[in-house]
C-alpha cells in the first residue's frame, strides 16, 4: 500500500493537540510531515503522507477534532516547452523539488519532492509551471 497525500487544516483549537502522536500511537500509522505551517493565531495547515491499515480511522479522528481533510489529488507539472530556465521557481521552492542545474543552468523538476504549495505557479513569468488534476 502507497502512502496517501492529504492536507489537513485546523484552527487554533486543535493546533495544540496532539494529533500525529494519536495518529502513530492509537491507529497504528506511518506519518511522513511533508510541510507544516502555523500561523501566530495558531491555525494552520500540514501536508501529510498517511499510510497504514487504520488509515480510515485515523482520518475520522482527525475530523471529529474538528479538522479539515483533502485529499491532494493534484500534481505540478513542469511544461519544459515554455520554460525559459530563469529560475525564479527555484528560489521559491519550499522543498527543493525544483532545482537550478549547474552549470547548465537548466531548470529540473522532481514531481515526487514536490508538495504541491504552487507558489512556483505564481512566481512563474512564463507559465511553465501548471497545476495537474
Amino acid at each position: 500500500m502507497s502512502p496517501k497525500r492529504i492536507v489537513l487544516y485546523f484552527n487554533a483549537d486543535t493546533s495544540d493537540k496532539p494529533m500525529i502522536y494519536r495518529l502513530v500511537k492509537d491507529y497504528d500509522l506511518i506519518i511522513n510531515i511533508v510541510k507544516a505551517n502555523v500561523n501566530p493565531q495558531k491555525e494552520g495547515t500540514m501536508v501529510l503522507e498517511v499510510e497504514g491499515e487504520q488509515s480510515i480511522q485515523g482520518l475520522d479522528y482527525l475530523r471529529n477534532l474538528g479538522v479539515k481533510i483533502e485529499d491532494l489529488n493534484k500534481e505540478i507539472v513542469h511544461n519544459e516547452e515554455k520554460c525559459v530556465m530563469c529560475g525564479a521557481c527555484t528560489a521559491i521552492c519550499p522543498t527543493g523539488a525544483l532545482k537550478l542545474e549547474r552549470p547548465s543552468m537548466e531548470v529540473s523538476f522532481n514531481g515526487d519532492e514536490c508538495v504541491v504549495c504552487e507558489l512556483c505557479i505564481k512566481v512563474c513569468p512564463m507559465k511553465a509551471m501548471e497545476v495537474s488534476l
